[in-house]
């Protein structure tokens, strides 16, 4: 990567982790933008370079990671099953999330965390449903074009993504919960295995996902 390209990437995360930061500490309506900028040392004409409000520097997705979504899915693995693509795909996208938590700095699995208990805020909440709605939207139009049909008169495509955004936002949850101890793409791989199985109760997913209950004995 050129290094304007590197310093540009290196200034988002950084605005995306102070912005973390100060709204897990304070709340989200007691941080403006331009304390975000301020405490990232930037102005806030350079935040809003990188982010259109605060709230999409909690949840807003790149919109280069968006475009190579909708390629990947569009092009990859040619000749196989729409879902067969859609799981690599998603596979690939869960491994770019955590690594661009890893590249937070820390444990990615906290940094997920803080995200989802700045949702408590409703407007968050909001924010975050709108984000999940456009890539929903992005993944359903690429899978009707992989399939050379219309997404607004064949509901395959928008079923699809449907599926794959619960999917993901399923495996997201877990994976902070249990602190990041199954790579995020591993779960998201198994996760679509289970659905292509029609997610039979004996899934391989549940091996990782259930926990069994605790003996009476090792309550003493």
């Amino acid at each position: 990567m050129p290094l304007r390209e590197r310093k540009k990437q290196a200034t988002r995360r950084t605005l995306r982790r102070v912005a973390l930061e100060l709204i897990t500490q304070r709340g989200f309506s007691q941080v403006t933008v331009e304390d975000i900028a301020e405490a990232a040392e930037v102005s806030p004409r350079t935040f809003f370079n990188y982010f259109p409000s605060k709230e999409a520097a909690l949840f807003g997705a790149d919109p280069a990671r968006i475009a190579a979504l909708r390629d990947g899915l569009v092009h990859q693995l040619p000749g196989a099953p729409a879902l067969d693509a859609l799981r690599v795909v998603m596979a690939g996208d869960a491994r770019a999330v955590a690594e661009e938590l890893t590249a937070l700095g820390g444990d990615p699995a906290v940094w997920l965390r803080r995200v989802r208990e700045a949702r408590a805020d409703p407007h968050l909440r909001a924010a975050q449903s709108a984000q999940m709605a456009m890539v929903e939207r992005a993944i359903a139009d690429a899978l009707a074009e992989r399939l050379g049909t219309d997404a607004e008169r064949d509901p395959y495509p928008a079923l699809l993504a449907a599926a794959a955004t619960g999917v993901f936002r399923v495996c997201t949850t877990f994976w902070a919960t249990a602190g990041g101890t199954v790579p995020l793409d591993q779960l998201t791989d198994m996760a679509f295995r289970a659905l292509a199985d029609g997610l039979p109760e004996n899934c391989a997913v549940r091996q990782v996902t259930t926990t069994p209950a605790p003996r009476k004995d090792d309550d003493h």
